[in-house]
């Protein structure tokens, strides 16, 4: 996959964690389905258009004006949730409020099956199978994120552990 929704060297992402490599594919699609549909959008107005012999009109330009500054405002906000997902890549540290701040990213647009992903990853970088299992088991925002997925991980985490 190409990935030119931010710019990235090479290097840059091969030092991407699993975790952040999830966020970046996941951007690069939503950012191509979003160009994918601003096509699939400008073309049918392009049809109207024309089949209203109305191809003199400034209606087209306007329409694609109107679509482009959309496509950009919402590669706009990918862009910007992505650098900030990319940002997060940090162990459990309560924040201030006394939150636990976990180390994979909460994204609940994704999937269970990318969700179930992303926390494995996250959890086999950890080295020492019983700290793995301890920070686990007392991982709240993992049990709400995975829902019954929690369960089969546990398990997959605890043959890892052996």
């Amino acid at each position: 996959m190409k990935f030119d929704v931010i710019t990235l060297t090479d290097e840059e992402i091969d030092k991407l964690t699993a975790v952040q490599m999830q966020l970046l594919r996941t951007a690069q699609k939503n950012k191509n389905e979003l160009i994918h549909k601003y096509g699939q959008e400008l073309a049918l107005f392009k049809k109207l258009v024309y089949t209203d012999d109305m191809q003199k009109s400034s209606l087209l330009a306007q329409k694609q004006a109107e679509l482009e500054a959309e496509l950009n405002y919402q590669i706009e906000i990918i862009v910007e949730q992505l650098e900030y997902g990319l940002a997060l890549n940090e162990p459990f540290i309560p924040d201030d409020f006394g939150n636990e701040k976990v180390g994979y990213i909460v994204d609940y647009s994704l999937s269970y099956t990318e969700r179930y992903k992303i926390v494995l990853d996250y959890y086999l970088s950890i080295k020492d199978p019983s700290e793995r299992m301890s920070l686990y088991s007392n991982d709240a925002v993992a049990k709400n994120y995975l829902s019954s997925y929690y369960s089969t991980l546990y398990d997959v985490l605890y043959t890892y552990s052996k």
